[in-house]
């Protein structure tokens, strides 16, 4: 199951965000040494995870432990491609109603098949893109994350060419969101239901 998290019910899930900015501290601080900022030594927290973002949360049923995560930013608003990677656009950066950007796609550390969570993930964000009128994701991301993305099917094509940044290879890619995108992933898991669970007091921000 994979839960809409927004400002309006940030609240049932304190656990499930506070686990999350954990889990991304490991994995993008402590494993891939991204200077980014951490808070209280323990969560990876920066200037984007404000009450515009939108949170898809893959939880365990059993335990409701973090498996997962992905944040969205509309943006018309303040955004990671738009306020900081925009010259790793070739022309202007996107910015639509329709255009959302997605970043810090991470899986929790050591937890089984990360490889079907990261496709639980990317089913939810077609699913997600579909409901609330969503055309288009950005995302900037390193080149080896971006293998992965066109090994997996994405529809999706380069903004720019990708740059060398801190020692690493970044690009930012446009991915389009459409009904058959979301088919090939609910093929690829055996799917046929949806996975999002829509919170009564959720909305897309």
């Amino acid at each position: 199951m994979v839960w809409i998290v927004t400002s309006e019910n940030r609240h049932q899930f304190v656990d499930a965000i506070a686990m999350m900015h954990r889990h991304r501290k490991a994995i993008f601080v402590d494993g891939l040494k991204w200077s980014v900022p951490v808070v209280e030594g323990q969560y990876e927290i920066d200037q984007f995870d404000t009450d515009d973002a939108v949170y898809l949360i893959a939880l365990d049923p059993s335990t409701q432990n973090h498996l997962g995560s992905v944040r969205l930013l509309p943006s018309v608003g303040p955004h990671l491609l738009g306020q900081k990677f925009g010259y790793l656009c070739d022309g202007p950066v996107p910015i639509a109603e329709d255009v959302w950007e997605i970043t810090r796609l991470c899986t929790a550390p050591g937890v089984k098949d990360a490889r079907t969570i990261r496709r639980r993930l990317a089913t939810a964000l077609m699913e997600f893109g579909l409901l609330f009128g969503v055309r288009q994701y950005t995302s900037v991301a390193h080149m080896a994350w971006l293998s992965q993305v066109l090994a997996a099917g994405w529809d999706c094509e380069p903004l720019g060419l990708p740059q060398r940044v801190d020692g690493d290879d970044i690009g930012a890619i446009a991915i389009n969101v459409s009904p058959t995108s979301l088919q090939m992933f609910r093929q690829s898991l055996g799917l046929r239901r949806p996975l999002l669970h829509l919170p009564h007091q959720t909305q897309a921000a």
